[in-house]
């Protein structure tokens, strides 16, 4: 059709109201003999869909084989019946791409297949590959045009082929891993889950039965119907066989999650850190209900992260909270290429404001984040349209002043918005009455834990794990704040 899917990428985008950030990846897995593997893959993969909407794969074991079907597209699209029944075995693994490395291509969807030997899904990314391609170039393997992960899986086959177990393969491979990673593997014979030192993202084991189940987020446990057991450590691999569960710690654990979990990425019905994401997004809300009371007449959140946000606040404050923007529930990828005008068009695709609840209204909108600025821009502009008389945009986050390097898809540092501009000149760009951002120690108070657990790199741009070759693309913010950063103008 003459259309790329880094333009279909780009209307996803446009279409769905994201705030410009995007996750790489969900992974899932699981070892239980009677049952049905890859369709309660596909059910896992269903419930992570909101990680990854690029492309999906399930691959499975029989214990002498390995199958795989992958393809473009959302887990609903991609996947029928008779696909689901082809995928034989009692072992299956399965992945949800955005990808973050390498680009959008039918070749770089995941799971990753080494001949017979492996699979392998990934969440997260490696800044640098520098030491897993001269590892591989020095044994002869093709680096050519390979995703990270690919690399990873590469790496992992050449020493699975040269006669070492799964467990010893990743163990010799593991070093070489320089970045941020959340592993499920498949042999023909067994399933290892495997994160990195830092766990950057989250990843936990449940149960179904005697069968054991690995996902990204536990939301995904509920909806096949698995038990919670705990999460993975970070630098611990988990070996599934039919003899049972082994456990390795590779590395001692130096926990810093993403932060951005808890604020965006993770569905609300997760819990990361034994903490509930909703509850954490709510105590947000409760939290800048401290730092920023305004006297409003409506508090409205932007569909959909930023309901239990605006919920906490509203019940701080008791104010009233109104969804006064209806999300457009039935737009997905499309293939149909949009002209100029419905681009510009924007989020109005995908909200449609009520003048019946927002006229003659002060209001509070509620969102998670910042990031170029211009989806808020043209979200303020329709409240306004809408009749409100103030629009004083509130953010669960603080500002995205750094990209990031371990598995979400910022944009550049030059086109985030509060790399180059003061509260007061984002705020003024917006069009908003007042703009105000929860601060980064509201942020840290509002999850119950420590600031050491967290990785905030996007806000602070401290990165745990060694940037390598690209430390050089970050620069510090190019001005100096008048005010206190989240300061109310």
């Amino acid at each position: 059709m003459g259309m790329g899917w880094k333009s279909l990428r780009m209307q996803w985008a446009i279409l769905n109201n994201m705030p410009d950030l995007n996750h790489k990846c969900a992974v899932f897995g699981i070892f239980g003999k009677n049952l049905d593997v890859s369709r309660l893959t596909f059910y896992g993969l269903f419930a992570l869909q909101h990680r990854g909407q690029e492309s999906t794969g399930i691959a499975t074991a029989d214990g002498n084989h390995i199958d795989c079907y992958k393809n473009m597209g959302l887990v609903t699209q991609v996947y029928n019946e008779e696909t689901i029944q082809n995928l034989k075995g009692h072992i299956a693994i399965g992945h949800n791409r955005y990808s973050t490395s390498e680009g959008s291509h039918i070749k770089h969807a995941q799971p990753v297949v080494i001949n017979n030997h492996l699979a392998l899904g990934h969440n997260g990314n490696l800044p640098s590959v520098t030491a897993l391609k001269e590892f591989l170039e020095a044994k002869d393997i093709s680096t050519n045009d390979c995703s990270d992960s690919e690399l990873m899986a590469k790496a992992i086959g050449y020493y699975l082929e040269h006669g070492n177990s799964i467990k010893h393969a990743v163990l010799k491979s593991y070093p070489l891993f320089t970045g941020a990673f959340c592993l499920t593997i498949l042999t023909k014979d067994s399933l290892v889950a495997v994160r990195d030192t830092y766990g950057i993202r989250p990843l936990c084991m449940g149960k179904i039965g005697d069968a054991t189940v690995f996902a990204s987020e536990s939301c995904a446990f509920h909806t096949i119907g698995a038990q919670f057991e705990r999460e993975i450590n970070p630098g611990e691999m988990v070996i599934v066989t039919e003899k049972g569960i082994e456990s390795v710690q590779i590395q001692p654990a130096k926990t810093k999650v993403d932060i951005f979990e808890l604020v965006y990425f993770a569905r609300p019905d997760s819990n990361i850190l034994g903490k509930s994401v909703y509850d954490v997004r709510h105590n947000c809300g409760s939290k800048l209900a401290e730092e920023c009371p305004i006297a409003a007449d409506i508090v409205v959140p932007v569909p959909e992260t930023a309901y239990p946000v605006a919920s906490g606040y509203s019940k701080a404050l008791g104010l009233p909270m109104e969804m006064a923007l209806v999300k457009n529930r039935y737009i997905h990828r499309t293939f149909i290429q949009p002209e100029q005008h419905s681009r510009d068009l924007g989020v109005k695709l995908k909200l449609t404001p009520l003048p019946e609840v927002l006229k003659g209204k002060k209001v509070v909108v509620m969102d998670d984040s910042i990031v170029r600025g211009t989806t808020s821009r043209q979200l303020v502009k329709m409240l306004f349209d809408a009749g409100a008389i103030e629009v004083h945009m509130l953010v669960s986050s603080p500002p995205v002043k750094f990209p990031d390097f371990y598995g979400i898809d910022t944009p550049k540092q030059k086109d985030l918005i509060a790399a180059h501009k003061t509260v007061e000149e984002i705020r003024q760009f917006l069009g908003a009455t007042s703009l105000y951002f929860l601060s980064l120690k509201g942020l840290i108070e509002s999850t119950g834990l420590s600031e050491d657990l967290f990785c905030t790199s996007c806000f602070t741009g401290k990165y745990p794990i060694d940037l390598k070759e690209r430390a050089q693309e970050v620069k510090e913010p190019v001005y100096a704040e008048i005010k206190p950063e989240g300061a109310l103008f």
